[in-house]
């Protein structure tokens, strides 16, 4: 037992106090956060209203869009296939979708061949030269804002895409670089949803369910809100610029809608996911467990999970991580990694992983103490903010040694010698 920390639960009630000025300072309709240590719950906490315009509280059943916290769920997804050898992390994308053959990426205005095709290892690791629309100011940018709005304006009309022809459309842009050799936030989780399908022959949405949602219990996630749900489900919010108040908004951002009323077309393996944040730590402590779930049911094999939680990138392609918020962390398999906590902005352990979304949903796991952290709220560009890093220092905070019985009576005898 030497070396384990444990939480002093009540350093955690600071965590309420995070929260209600979150929303007193007008930075959030409302918020929930949860923590756990070995995937039992220590603390939840809420404050605020899922519904300013109703007056509806925000409650632990709120269903949240968990945007780009979708991503190690598509993780997943993907390292089941590659266990059972269904799926090869050399394989090019283009075994999948042929318009990832023949790829460039420009130089100017001149067109340069990519010497080694993108593969799954690339799209796992961002690596693969794949932008999000306003990730850069060339062609490969111009081109994936194309689509997307394309997708945004096709959405909720009989002509939307769906998650295998966007996969295949973005196999046609122009790639920033030559694959493997930098580091881009981009759409890859979206090409690796649409493999999944291809692989295991039903809908990415179906797979998640069977393989995932339903063994966890995961009652609440999916790519859609049913009528009977949408009542729980949270408003979106931005501050209005002129007036500085919080004004709803509903933005169908990358293509995933904001009402989520009906079964999308597109599922995208990068955004497309809403959930509560009990479901949100049904998967987390699934991780926390290495893979099993509550019950003991393997969902992962171990050295799967240790290959998942593990930092895959090279010092040079980590250079290309340029966020405020992410100094010491490397990249891999969709999640950051924290490779160098010295460096990082907010307390952590080496190790530490996961990944947040655009509205607001956010995951942290710590297996050097067994900890997980869940934020959630609703409102635009908030992924990781001021009060994350607030809220991760009191977490990591509230861990205190757990000293050894034999070492607690060399302490004592020390002391009374002297």
């Amino acid at each position: 037992m030497d070396g384990v920390q444990k939480v002093i639960p009540y350093r955690l009630e600071r965590l309420q106090e995070i929260l209600e000025e979150m929303v007193a300072d007008g930075f959030v309709s409302g918020a929930s956060c949860m923590a756990m240590q070995y995937g039992r719950e220590l603390c939840y906490f809420e404050s605020g209203y899922r519904d300013i315009a109703a007056q509806a509280p925000l409650t632990r059943d709120t269903i949240f869009r968990f945007y780009s916290m979708t991503k190690p769920v598509t993780a997943v997804a993907v390292m089941m296939l590659i266990e059972e050898g269904r799926l090869d992390l050399l394989a090019p994308v283009y075994d999948y979708f042929p318009s990832f053959r023949d790829q460039y990426y420009m130089r100017g205005w001149e067109k340069i061949p990519v010497q080694t095709p993108v593969q799954i290892r690339h799209l796992l690791n961002m690596t693969a030269g794949i932008s999000y629309p306003g990730g850069s100011s060339d062609e490969t940018d111009a081109q994936t804002k194309a689509l997307v709005d394309e997708i945004i304006a096709k959405l909720h009309t009989d002509e939307a895409l769906a998650t295998a022809e966007i996969a295949s459309r973005i196999g046609e842009i122009p790639l920033l670089f030559e694959p493997g050799t930098r580091w881009n936030y981009g759409l890859c989780a979206d090409v690796l949803g649409a493999i999944v399908e291809k692989i295991s022959g039903m809908r990415f949405g179906e797979f998640l369910r069977k393989r995932i949602f339903e063994p966890l219990g995961m009652t609440d996630t999916g790519f859609y809100v049913p009528q009977e749900k949408q009542g729980r489900l949270a408003k979106v919010y931005d501050r209005d610029d002129a007036s500085g108040c919080l004004r709803e908004r509903e933005p169908d951002h990358l293509g995933v809608s904001t009402r989520m009323e009906r079964a999308p077309a597109f599922e995208s393996g990068g955004a497309g996911l809403a959930g509560t944040i009990d479901d949100a730590a049904r998967f987390a402590a699934m991780l926390t467990a290495h893979g099993r779930a509550e019950d003991g049911t393997p969902i992962i094999a171990e050295k799967t999970w240790e290959y998942l939680t593990s930092a895959s990138l090279t010092d040079a392609q980590r250079a290309g991580i340029v966020w405020e918020s992410l100094p010491g962390y490397s990249y891999g398999n969709l999640m950051r990694v924290l490779v160098e906590p010295e460096r990082a902005v907010s307390f952590g352990s080496r190790g530490e992983y996961g990944w947040d979304g655009w509205l607001g949903a956010y995951m942290m796991n710590d297996p050097a103490d067994e900890l997980t952290l869940l934020i959630m709220n609703q409102r635009m560009n908030t992924g990781t903010t001021v009060y994350t890093r607030k809220m991760r220092n009191v977490l990591f905070s509230a861990l205190e040694p757990v000293v050894p019985l034999h070492t607690h009576r060399q302490i004592m005898e020390v002391s009374n010698e002297i």
